[in-house]
């Protein structure tokens, strides 16, 4: 459940208070999928209760309030005050900075398009399967943002997600196609039950280079699954283990990870086109 954290709602309604009028700020908030009942009050109390109110009604408040401060965010930002006024500071700070900072003291971080990431990174979406097949790349792009947010931070959680959202494109492949899961729903064999119905098993393929890529997917789940599974504490776990994982080992997986559920969906994608198209007749 993301919800909109304490802080981040006295910054932003402070701010927005400033830069916005009454009927813009409906605009906004309605717009950006908040509560349709609008709150009484001054500016500031306004979007305070408006907030607290999504935090109470929805399990995705953080992102609707992505989506409200997007355009404020992307675009310029003009002073409350005009240059010709008397207490205008050309040096006045940026309020976007602001609400960055307050974002970061919460583990938050917002990126252009209306995105904040840093919440939940456990694992990925829990509706991936519906986003992917609605957005498709888009959906897979945004969910591997979340764990490239937090390498520096939080390598181990960003290696959690990565490796998770990787599970979860092998499963809504095989769901799709109506394909048992494997008694073991671990990243290794999901892959494996994965490669083989979309003919990506090494064996099927006869360009010998392809074999040898192919062939290194396999060792990059598992690694990959492995590197998750030892939570990087490799002090007093094995002899042969000599690092704790690190932003660069966790930055290593994440994008090995990412590459292969991109290689995934783009050949699901391609094989789904294949056999829409009409076949010659004899």
């Amino acid at each position: 459940m993301a919800k909109i954290p304490p802080a981040i709602i006295g910054v932003v309604s402070s701010i927005f208070a400033d830069h916005h009028t009454h009927a813009q700020l409906t605009s906004l908030f309605l717009s950006s999928g908040f509560p349709d009942a609008i709150p009484d009050g001054n500016k500031m109390d306004k979007c305070q209760r408006w907030m607290r109110a999504a935090n109470n009604e929805f399990d995705d408040a953080l992102e609707r309030l992505a989506r409200l401060i997007a355009e404020f965010m992307d675009a310029p930002v003009a002073p409350v005050l005009p240059p010709w006024s008397p207490n205008f500071v050309e040096s006045a700070p940026d309020p976007r900075q602001k609400i960055l900072e307050a974002l970061a003291r919460e583990g938050l971080s917002y990126h252009r398009g209306g995105q904040i990431f840093g919440s939940n990174l456990a694992g990925p979406s829990r509706s991936l399967a519906e986003h992917l097949e609605r957005d498709g790349v888009k959906a897979l792009e945004t969910e591997y943002q979340r764990a490239y947010a937090q390498i520096e931070a939080d390598p181990h959680a960003a290696l959690t997600a990565a490796c998770a959202i990787l599970e979860s494109v092998c499963k809504a492949y095989l769901e799709s196609r109506e394909i048992p899961l494997p008694n073991k729903q671990v990243l290794s064999s999901l892959w494996a039950e994965t490669a083989r119905h979309l003919g990506l098993s090494p064996k099927e393929v006869a360009d010998d280079d392809l074999k040898r890529i192919l062939t290194g997917l396999y060792s990059i789940a598992e690694g990959v699954a492995s590197l998750r599974t030892h939570e990087g504490s490799a002090h007093g776990h094995s002899p042969r283990k000599t690092y704790k994982l690190a932003s660069r080992h966790a930055r290593l997986a994440v994008h090995a990870a990412h590459t292969m559920a991109l290689f995934v969906l783009e050949t699901w994608k391609a094989r789904e086109v294949n056999e829409s198209e009409p076949r010659p007749k004899n």
